[in-house]
């Protein structure tokens, strides 16, 4: 296969993108977990980073979505997707650093839209697929998660409310070690194919690949291995966020919120469904504290969440049609684009070094002031 220089630069780009995708999408996975005491920091980060590599391996249905079905593989260019990717890396950074649960998926979305709008025409982009594949459900699936988990937590708390508490909170938390890695395993079937249908349609636009063919193996192996690095590398200040800042969370809870994720992941992946896993476990995790009387959920936070979430497509949208106006003038652009990417980046870096959030200081931090809300 004879890659030009840009596809390489798409590629690595992608892979960069899948890397931030998985740490910033950890808590989706072990928030729960580790809130709980179900499982260490270290050790949550690592089954999450090897179930996450297995799970890219079980489908390719989503892949097909991003390769095919979002924009018109014959109207995009190489160039079109990496100025997309770039709005996609900036967003996710951006809301790794104040610590938001943003969508990566949406920011993906939203950079491609903006770049193959700006880059191609109004026309390259099939609205009615992201209305039907992206839209419709990033609007359903936090609420049926969240309805699943209420229901499940108030059964878990009905069914277990006459057993001791210390042999509830010990069989639970063993159940959150397999619900934990059930929603990682069904990351990687959802998260992972987005970057390779990334990768397949960068291939696709530039003749590497026939229209329509489905992610290579060393495509798979590749993002599958990008999104278990950046989950090991564990994203602290959101699990920090989604574990100890949303709703106090007890192992009954945790155990409903994952097994109600889990399962609302994997149904989408089966059907191709690009959903964000962030806007899923989210709402599991509200749903078990509004499920568990006297619970208290963090309304305030939440909202934050919430805004972050209607903001990504459209601010990633908006850094990816800039991209693709500056990239698509030239090689020079191009450059540009990729170094003003590289020094934002860094500078995001940096700071976040200046206030660090490490495994420590996720287990040790003490929860804000909720709001109290009784079912």
């Amino acid at each position: 296969m004879d890659f030009s220089l840009i596809v390489l630069v798409v590629i690595v780009a992608a892979l960069a993108f899948d890397f931030t995708n998985g740490f910033h999408d950890t808590a989706n996975a072990m928030a729960t977990s580790i809130a709980t005491g179900a499982l260490k920091p270290k050790v949550a980060v690592s089954i999450s980073a090897v179930l996450n590599l297995v799970g890219a391996f079980l489908s390719i249905e989503v892949a097909k979505t991003i390769s095919g079905g979002i924009v018109d593989d014959t109207k995009v260019t190489p160039v079109i997707i990496f100025a997309g990717l770039v709005g996609a890396i900036m967003w996710n950074l951006v809301t790794w650093l104040v610590g938001l649960p943003s969508s990566s998926s949406h920011a993906l979305f939203g950079g491609l839209i903006g770049a193959t709008w700006i880059g191609s025409g109004a026309d390259a982009v099939h609205f009615a697929k992201v209305v039907e594949k992206v839209l419709i459900p990033a609007l359903a699936s936090p609420l049926v998660a969240g309805v699943v988990a209420i229901a499940g937590t108030f059964l878990v708390y009905r069914i277990t409310e006459k057993s001791r508490a210390d042999v509830v909170g010990k069989s639970f938390k063993t159940g959150q070690v397999l619900t934990a890695s059930l929603v990682s395993l069904a990351h990687g079937t959802n998260d992972a194919q987005k970057t390779m249908g990334v990768i397949t349609l960068t291939l696709i636009a530039s003749g590497s690949l026939a229209p329509g063919s489905s992610p290579p193996i060393w495509v798979i192996l590749s993002a599958g291995t990008a999104i278990a690095l950046g989950t090991y590398l564990g994203g602290w200040r959101i699990i920090q966020t989604m574990g100890k800042k949303l709703t106090e969370i007890q192992t009954p809870q945790g155990f409903a919120a994952e097994t109600s994720a889990a399962a609302v992941i994997l149904a989408s992946s089966h059907l191709g469904f690009a959903l964000s896993t962030t806007h899923v476990c989210s709402g599991g995790i509200i749903g078990s504290g509004i499920g568990r009387k006297l619970a208290e959920v963090r309304w305030g936070v939440a909202g934050k969440m919430v805004v972050a979430w209607a903001l990504t497509l459209p601010a990633a949208a908006v850094v990816g049609a800039l991209a693709a106006a500056i990239s698509t003038r030239g090689s020079w652009g191009t450059a540009l684009v990729g170094a003003v990417g590289v020094a934002v980046a860094l500078g995001i870096y940096l700071v976040s070094k200046r206030n660090p959030v490490n495994a420590k200081s996720v287990t040790e931090q003490e929860p804000e002031p909720a709001t109290p809300v009784t079912v």
